[in-house]
């Protein structure tokens, strides 16, 4: 077994591009000082990101920090979709951001240097092979975050979100780091393959208490990140109290590298048969609560925080159908590994659509305000109605959101080609609960206006700028027709 260390420069390009972006960020903030220049140089390195993630995964994909075998670091096809989708968001929130910037509350330089960072940890968090790597690329992600929710001067609510989302990620990341230690401990392993490997060739090990607690904190500790019940009680409160674009940002890409972690251990490190009951408690728990309680919010950012708790169960579906699949045929647990990816990933776009909405329809460094305060957007802002209608529509699983319905029916396929039928019920189940508040919240834009003006929409200085609406109508066409019109190329992604 060789001991020498390979290192492939090409394979670590998106993340060298990714990093590279933050450097530049600081650099043109401090020598050119202007606003649209750093916005310029940040969205360009998004850009490039994106084009140097799909660069380097096509084909078979490339590896590297590789020793006799296991490597920390494998960028193939899923490692490019989630670089691609993470550059993407971080390109969206930037275009999101114009009015809260030029609101001159929040620091250019600083709040694009942040993005880029966790746009950096995301890169790097889709290809991880060891547990070392996933943690720390994780972090990455997650540690700008607790900046940009408090990055709003003078805002108390946003200080204390920042504070809560500390606090709470902190506890998740201490857990994740113990579990991640005792499986060390037990199997002698930090790559993901030879940990899944150990407790695959020694099923003794899976009766020994250590390897219950570390398979149960590892999972507690991402549960945390990804905001699933009953670890979400954080989201709704920081959510509201963050930026806009913040909190778009925070509804999309965090939950998207939680899913990316969770999703790493559980396919190649932890055995199926006992995380899958595990997970299938706690989709059911989630997309349940998650639905209840959204049904009763009257603030527009809290509504969609409980509905992407709610999304986040049926992410997690599939993977509860792991412990049925692992005695059927090895296509069913990959079509579970896939729909699961693929669910991640039309829920981040669309979530982002419906955030461009509200950011279109609020003032300049405002919060989200009530459901009350929509009231007839639509008769006001036609287009942006329409965008923001079309991205709840696609959340709901109903055409024309083609995204959306296309991937309620990849989750559900999965399931019942796992054996989890009571599951797909279970998912029906709440798809149509979820009907509720995202066809009444559609429906709110398009009734008539109160007599007095809504907060954001009329008054003098306040209107939404012509290039909110133009963000808007470009996320939801991407939506809309690039995601829902080619769903196999998503899929193909995500099972490799």
């Amino acid at each position: 077994m060789s001991l020498v260390q390979s290192v492939d420069n090409v394979a670590l390009l998106p993340a060298y591009l990714a990093a590279g972006t933050a450097v530049l960020v600081l650099l043109a903030d401090l020598l050119v000082a202007r606003a649209a220049a750093t916005v310029a140089v940040a969205a360009a390195g998004a850009v490039a990101t994106a084009a140097g993630a799909a660069w380097v995964g096509a084909g078979d994909g490339r590896s590297t920090f590789c020793v006799g075998g296991d490597c920390s670091y494998v960028f193939g096809g899923r490692a490019a979709l989630v670089g691609a989708l993470f550059a993407l968001l971080t390109l969206g929130v930037l275009a999101l951001s114009g009015p809260l910037l030029r609101a001159g509350r929040t620091p250019v330089g600083e709040y694009c240097f942040l993005l880029a960072c966790s746009m950096t940890g995301g890169v790097v968090l889709g290809a991880a092979g060891d547990l070392i790597t996933l943690i720390v690329a994780l972090e990455t992600l997650t540690l700008p975050l607790y900046v940009l929710v408090g990055l709003r001067r003078g805002s108390l609510a946003s200080a204390e979100a920042a504070v809560t989302f500390f606090v709470v990620s902190v506890v998740a990341t201490a857990l994740t780091l113990l579990g991640a230690a005792l499986l060390y401990a037990v199997t002698g392993g930090l790559h993901l393959g030879r940990v899944g490997a150990a407790l695959t060739e020694r099923p003794a090990l899976l009766d020994v208490p250590l390897t219950t607690a570390a398979v149960a904190l590892v999972l507690l500790g991402l549960a945390f990140k990804v905001a699933a019940v009953p670890f979400h009680a954080w989201a709704p409160a920081t959510y509201d109290g963050a930026p806009l674009p913040v909190a778009a940002y925070l509804s999309t890409a965090s939950k998207l590298g939680g899913v990316v972690a969770l999703l790493a251990v559980v396919e190649h490190a932890l055995p199926p048969a006992t995380t899958g009951p595990v997970l299938a408690l706690v989709a059911v728990l989630t997309m349940t609560v998650g639905n209840l309680v959204a049904l009763r919010q009257r603030r527009t950012v809290r509504l969609l925080a409980w509905s992407s708790v709610a999304q986040a169960g049926y992410i997690l579906a599939p993977l509860g159908a792991l412990a049925m699949a692992a005695g059927r045929a090895g296509d069913a647990r990959a079509a579970a590994y896939a729909a699961a990816v693929a669910y991640a990933a039309f829920f981040v776009l669309l979530e982002l659509a419906a955030f461009a909405a509200v950011v279109a329809l609020r003032p300049a460094d405002a919060d989200g305000g009530t459901l009350d305060d929509l009231r007839g957007a639509a008769r006001r802002r036609p287009w942006v109605g329409a965008a923001f209608a079309l991205a709840l529509t696609g959340l709901a699983g109903l055409p024309p959101g083609l995204a959306g319905l296309f991937a309620k029916v990849t989750v559900v396929r999965a399931l019942l080609d796992g054996g989890a039928g009571w599951l797909a019920l279970v998912v029906a189940v709440n798809a149509v609960l979820g009907l509720a508040y995202y066809l009444r919240l559609a429906a709110l834009l398009y009734a008539p206006a109160a007599d007095a003006p809504a907060p954001g929409g009329d008054r003098a200085g306040q209107r939404p700028p012509a290039r909110a609406v133009a963000v808007t109508l470009a996320v939801a066409t991407v939506v809309a027709v690039a995601v829902g019109l080619a769903p196999q190329l998503v899929l193909d992604l995500a099972g490799r």
